[in-house]
């Protein structure tokens, strides 16, 4: 009975260690080319209910890119379809600094000629799909914010 017993134990010690995680969480870069999938704006009132609207994008505004450099710089081009006919055209070209944190996944995007950074948070990054969320914290009544989802592309 007691060899049993120690059996046991041991089996237990066994199942207890011999299924640990030695692999560490893989960090992804935030640097790379990336395309524009939607977004999501989102806009909740302190003492309400809040709302989401998601916006795909059109195969034109999917020709977009966000372009984040290593050395903390970038560039942000946007396209859309303009005049009759449409015309897939740019319709912004920014070039920007930013800061992120990956300790808390902060984000901060200041573009070339604005006072004011965009700020936010990656709330996914991993090799194919980046998820930035920018928050609007202007009004204390109001909470809004854009999530873009965008995608890894080959440079």
């Amino acid at each position: 009975m007691k060899k049993l017993a120690l059996l046991f134990a041991g089996l237990s010690l066994l199942a207890a260690t011999g299924c640990k995680d030695d692999d560490p969480q893989r960090l992804f870069p935030i640097n790379g080319l990336w395309q524009p999938v939607k977004e999501v704006i989102t806009t909740i009132p302190v003492n309400g209910a809040g709302v989401s609207d998601e916006i795909t994008y059109t195969t034109c505004q999917k020709d977009s890119r966000w372009l984040f450099n290593e050395g903390s710089t970038g560039k942000r081009t946007d396209k859309d379809e303009i005049g009759t006919p449409a015309i897939c055209s740019t319709v912004s070209d920014r070039n920007f600094t930013y800061t992120y944190s990956t300790s808390d996944n902060r984000i901060e995007i200041k573009y070339q000629g604005t006072v004011v950074p965009d700020k936010g948070k990656v709330t996914t990054l991993n090799e194919t799909t980046l998820n930035l969320t920018i928050e609007d914290t202007t009004d204390p009544n109001l909470y809004k914010s854009k999530t873009y989802t965008l995608k890894r592309i080959p440079q």
